[in-house]
């Protein structure tokens, strides 16, 4: 079977192909595109692959893009640190919608769902959606970080967190105090374990809790800069495709 990965963080697009192999070996990953630029013109220039592995939210915009931009019939299964996409991804070619991590046996399960819809068309299991759509969210989000330090290993409550942000492939946190303590999850990892009404993702880069925004900056075009405290070395601008979601979390 040959497979697509649309998704613009190399280390989850790894980290997805090596539980495609477990699960079936024969399984030919032909590329990982970054964007949906990238993956428009791929899909454009080749023989379309059995199935494809969608992100969301890529370097340019949402992956729904794609499919205002060509004919693509090929079914997806969507693998992203978001939810509230669920309905519009299922008006497309979706098979599954996997929320990051992702887990091996979710993974599984939406595997065999392609291989059964794959040999007998079916539509999705409109009751089964609905149902995991109404099942109250767990409030059970992280309250502390367990961050080794050398021989010794420090507690820090995410209360005191002012803000999270990737450099060079790796994950550090930023305390209110100012103190920056590497931590051993990717930004798409802490979404899932964060309370989302105190962190919101406003970029590729930074997770950013409501406290720690200090000034709001509104350039041309509607774009956004963020000064926070602790100040960051880093500019810190919300990406486009986020400033909606963005405005709409601050009047919450």
């Amino acid at each position: 079977m040959n497979v697509v990965i649309i998704e613009d963080e190399d280390r989850t697009a790894r980290q997805l192909e090596r539980m495609l192999k477990k699960y079936d070996p024969a399984i030919h990953v032909l590329v990982q595109l970054p964007s949906v630029q990238e993956a428009v013109a791929w899909l454009s220039q080749n023989p379309l692959p059995d199935l494809a592995f969608m992100d969301i939210h890529l370097e340019d915009g949402l992956a729904f893009r794609i499919f205002e931009l060509m004919q693509l019939t090929i079914p997806v299964i969507f693998t992203t640190a978001y939810d509230e996409y669920m309905i519009k991804a299922f008006k497309v070619n979706s098979v599954d919608y996997l929320l990051k991590p992702v887990d091996y046996d979710e993974l599984v399960a939406a595997l065999n769902k392609f291989k059964i819809l794959r040999s007998s068309p079916a539509l999705p299991d409109l009751n089964q959606i609905l149902a995991l759509m109404q099942k109250p969210k767990s409030a059970d989000f992280k309250e502390r970080f367990m961050i080794s330090i050398g021989a010794k290993i420090r507690s820090v409550e995410v209360g005191d967190i002012a803000y999270f942000y990737s450099e060079d492939k790796a994950t550090f946190l930023l305390t209110k105090e100012g103190h920056l303590l590497p931590v051993e999850y990717s930004l798409d990892q802490l979404v899932t374990l964060l309370d989302p009404s105190v962190f919101f993702r406003v970029n590729r880069q930074f997770l950013v809790s409501r406290p720690a925004i200090q000034t709001i900056h509104v350039y041309s075009a509607g774009k956004l800069k963020l000064e926070l405290q602790p100040s960051s070395r880093q500019e810190v601008l919300v990406s486009l495709s986020r400033i909606a979601e963005f405005k709409d979390w601050l009047g919450r």
